[in-house]
């Protein structure tokens, strides 16, 4: 096969390789995952929105793609990058194929690649615009185009990926989340089971299916849901979403969080922590190319212990930012950026990891726990 797409950075470099899935031109920031599988899970994940996508892992698509493992209702991410393509899945619980997959959802992939050379130069210089395209394949026109593509920072990505409207949740844990052990007994009739209204910035299902499998009842509101309309809702607990993008231009959100703070018990994962950390006091900085994988190590200061994470951000809190009465209770230990904060009064925290663990280890778990039993205080 020949090549007949290519992939432009704006100080000259061009990749061209073979074309899968759509046919059209995209930019966005080029960024790399290191996960060896949950490739499903990564295209469907919103907090990618804006991006294209590499895999570091060489084979991708060789178990196909079926409808359970989706983590949201469509495909947010730009492109997609990989070495090889496998055509010929295999996987009983598969319906289609990644490159069906892809071409149904609009979604351009790049095979074919060095993702080697390419994942270096991103460590090297940063994570970068790109343009992708398979209609324009000469390299000076794809490259003025990357100049003139706009940056990542600075927009608000989360208003492209949440929902228009509140959404009551009712699915819990597939039997492959749950390791083997039994489906908890869920009652929705209880007037027993705390509520927990989880503000939706771009959030992955499995949260919600952590939620309802702790026993809690589960209401989703949009990313730019009021404190008043949160609290007119009658929780025992507020979920920040993981989502895309920076945070420093959602205002909105911080002001939400800022009246809900020592009001209610509140959780956020990754995009979520950022927010709760603007909110409390904190700046946010972008890191040289984020992290993005499930094979992050992150040290849990008070047990000692370490856990591998999943994780997908390019940005992180600056823990000289954050005032005396916010504690960092997880560290990064590949950079030693912040992975986790609690306020010292408040039952209030966050971690900048992804603990649903879809896909990825399942380390970190037990985090929802550790919030069902605020709610339940």
């Amino acid at each position: 096969m020949s090549d007949n797409a290519k992939l432009a950075f704006a100080d000259g470099t061009v990749f061209s390789g073979r074309q899968f899935g759509a046919q059209g031109e995209v930019y966005g920031e080029v960024v790399f995952n290191t996960s060896m599988t949950g490739y499903q899970e990564i295209l469907t994940d919103p907090s990618y929105c804006g991006q294209i996508v590499t895999m570091t892992y060489p084979q991708i698509g060789n178990y196909g793609i079926n409808p359970e493992d989706v983590e949201s209702s469509g495909l947010s991410l730009r492109g997609f990058v990989v070495r090889e393509l496998c055509r010929d899945h295999s996987n009983y619980r598969a319906s289609q194929s990644l490159e069906e997959y892809l071409a149904e959802a609009g979604i351009i992939g790049l095979e074919g690649i060095d993702t080697r050379t390419l994942v270096r130069k991103i460590r090297i210089h940063g994570a970068m615009t790109g343009v992708l395209s398979t209609t324009d394949l000469n390299d000076t026109s794809l490259i003025a185009k990357a100049e003139s593509s706009p940056q990542l920072v600075g927009q608000d990505l989360v208003s492209q990926v949440m929902p228009g409207a509140n959404r009551e949740w009712n699915e819990g844990l597939s039997e492959f989340a749950r390791l083997n052990q039994p489906a908890p007994l869920q009652d929705d009739a209880t007037s027993n089971a705390p509520h927990v209204v989880a503000i939706d910035y771009g959030m992955k299902w499995n949260i919600p299916r952590h939620l309802r499998d702790e026993g809690c009842r589960v209401t989703i509101v949009p990313g730019t849901a009021t404190a008043e309309e949160i609290l007119a809702l009658n929780p025992d607990g507020v979920f920040l979403s993981n989502g895309p993008g920076d945070p420093r231009p959602l205002n909105y959100a911080v002001t939400t969080i800022q009246n809900l703070i020592g009001k209610i018990p509140i959780f956020g994962i990754c995009l979520g922590q950022q927010l709760l950390g603007l909110a409390m006091g904190g700046e946010i900085f972008k890191l040289k190319f984020g992290h993005r994988g499930a094979n992050q190590p992150v040290l849990n200061k008070a047990t000692g212990q370490v856990e591998i994470t999943t994780q997908n951000h390019g940005f992180a809190l600056d823990p000289k930012s954050l005032p005396f009465d916010v504690e960092v209770t997880h560290i990064n230990l590949n950079d030693q950026t912040v992975e986790g904060i609690r306020h010292k009064e408040h039952p209030v925290f966050g971690v900048q990891y992804h603990p649903e663990a879809s896909a990825g280890p399942h380390d970190s778990q037990y985090l929802f726990r550790e919030f069902y039993e605020l709610l339940s205080v």
